[in-house]
């Protein structure tokens, strides 16, 4: 093998020290990544511009630092990340999740192997972040449901997806950058199909989908989640006021004693009218007429019941397939700190 002579020159030194700066942005949170990444590159092909690199007589065309945006591997990764979040906007592998959702309802311990199975499975196809996204909300109503720990079933559920990205190609974005770089290096290599690596990844896996049923979940230490204390999610839906519903006749007083006083009733929507209006405690439904209410899921299930109404959700029958949505809702953590102020006290009262 030819020896190659490395020699620190001044346009090494400034690469390493943009470097250096490169760095210090992407860790300050007040940047957006995509604003210093373009700082970067910016400042590189105008330096190269100014300050011409030569060796052995050749220069160094600053265009060829955007050659990379084309290489083969880059366009895959962003394809299979933009697949990757369409299937999670889209919700297209939401019947996984639901036929999941069943399965452990009925045998916990082969469904717990069964998500592992199918995140390994789907992974080895598609970005992992989905499957994530997927698997995640599953998970964590299991682990509330059985008030296990969830890290005895999400650490496990995050590795599974790691090995089954390593059994093709373009499982993972390493995979992909490794078989393209070793094929464009002209060294007389055959290009690696997408399945190349299946076997002896199955093989491994195999091991390793068992160890993580059986033993990892039992290693991993207890940790609570503070969402176990959460309050009760709010939903804005619709109840449909039907022919044959109870509420059908009653005014509005007579609808809310008839749940106890329970529903608060925001608008009234009329039946053939998309205006809305105020309820009225002398307001009558008829057939047609839409109540918009919010609550937790529980109490518009009830009220549901008792008003012998349709509940809507979206424009939608609220089903398996149209559950409940609390839209523009974000969990977030907040920690309060101690604060005290001095009140004065009013002369009147003191």
């Amino acid at each position: 093998m030819e020896a190659v002579e490395v020699t620190l020159n001044a346009h090494a030194i400034a690469v390493m020290f943009l470097t250096l700066i490169a760095l210090a942005m992407f860790t300050n949170n007040k940047l957006p990544m995509e604003t210093s990444s373009l700082f970067i590159l910016v400042i590189l092909t105008v330096g190269f511009y100014l300050f011409p690199f030569s060796h052995d007589g050749v220069f160094l065309d600053p265009l060829e630092f955007y050659s990379g945006f084309g290489h083969e591997a880059l366009v895959a990764v962003t394809a299979l990340m933009i697949i990757g979040h369409g299937l999670s906007r889209t919700g297209a592998l939401e019947p996984v999740g639901r036929m999941l959702a069943k399965l452990w309802t009925i045998a916990p311990a082969l469904s717990f192997l069964m998500t592992l199975l199918v995140g390994a499975v789907l992974s080895a196809f598609v970005n992992n972040v989905p499957i994530v996204i997927l698997l995640l909300p599953i998970l964590m109503s299991v682990s509330l449901r059985t008030k296990t720990s969830p890290s005895g079933i999400l650490m496990p559920m995050g590795f599974a997806t790691l090995i089954g990205g390593m059994g093709t190609t373009i499982g993972t974005s390493t995979n992909l950058l490794v078989v393209s770089v070793a094929v464009s290096m002209g060294m007389g290599m055959r290009e690696f199909s997408m399945v190349e690596f299946f076997m002896p990844v199955a093989m491994s896996s195999g091991i390793a989908i068992l160890y993580l049923w059986l033993i990892a979940p039992r290693l991993l230490p207890k940790r609570e989640s503070d969402l176990f204390d959460a309050a009760p999610r709010i939903f804005s839906a619709a109840l449909h006021v039907a022919e044959d519903s109870k509420a059908h006749g009653l005014t509005m007083e007579e609808v809310i004693k008839l749940t106890d006083a329970q529903i608060k009733v925001n608008y009234i929507r009329r039946a053939g009218d998309d205006l809305l209006s105020q309820p009225q405690t002398g307001t009558v439904l008829r057939t047609g007429d839409q109540l918009l209410v919010k609550d937790t899921a529980e109490n518009l299930k009830v009220f549901e019941k008792l008003l012998g109404a349709v509940l809507y959700a979206s424009d939608k029958p609220v089903d398996e397939e149209h559950p409940l949505k609390a839209e523009d809702q974000q969990v977030a953590e907040l920690i309060v700190t101690h604060y005290r102020k001095k009140l004065s006290c009013p002369k009147s009262l003191c």
